[in-house]
């Protein structure tokens, strides 16, 4: 995605926005400059677009699954056996796994925090079977958001405003903050 320089070097930029949006799209509020917002919107947008577009893309697969079972045989020694089971999987059709890997490709894989006072097994429970969370909150829970509200106003965009705070102390630097609509 072009965008602007932001006076930095094109590594450096483009780790910045990285990590820009990710938080954007985590904390679903961030504050930093306007140069830096425009950027970060712009991005942001586009993603979460992409994301509305084949959030319902996904195919019902149905798999025979083998499975080894030791069984202890007549004079007392194992025996494997083979036990097969059907299992139905529901699995990203092929646009919602192109927009998935193309918001990985763009975002930071942030994870989710550990609430206060919980302890190492707690947190593994609620987390474990989400490998990417940021991902599925973009899935999951904001472009269903967005879809809907598109749907209300028969519009699509406008996801995120701008509100300028003020000036910063020291570089003059216009101070910003970057939030979805709600």
């Amino acid at each position: 995605m072009a965008n602007k320089k932001l006076g930095r070097p094109t590594d450096q930029r483009n780790h910045i926005l990285r990590n820009l949006v990710s938080e954007f799209f985590w904390n679903s509020k961030i504050e930093t400059t306007y140069a830096r917002a425009q950027e970060v919107r712009r991005q942001a947008e586009k993603l979460l677009t992409l994301a509305i577009k084949s959030y319902e893309d996904s195919v019902k697969v149905t798999k025979t699954v083998k499975q080894v079972k030791f069984v202890k045989g007549k004079d007392g020694k194992k025996e494997k056996t083979y036990v097969t089971k059907t299992v139905e999987f529901t699995n990203d059709g092929p646009k919602k796994l192109s927009a998935r890997r193309r918001i990985m490709a763009n975002t930071r894989d942030l994870q989710e925090p550990r609430v206060k006072k919980e302890n190492k097994t707690a947190y593994k429970l609620r987390t474990g079977a989400i490998n990417h969370p940021l991902t599925e909150k973009i899935f999951n829970e904001l472009a269903p958001k967005y879809a809907a509200r598109a749907e209300e106003k028969g519009q699509g965009g406008g996801y995120t405003r701008i509100l300028r705070k003020g000036f910063r102390r020291g570089d003059n630097a216009e101070v910003v903050i970057l939030e979805f609509v709600d």
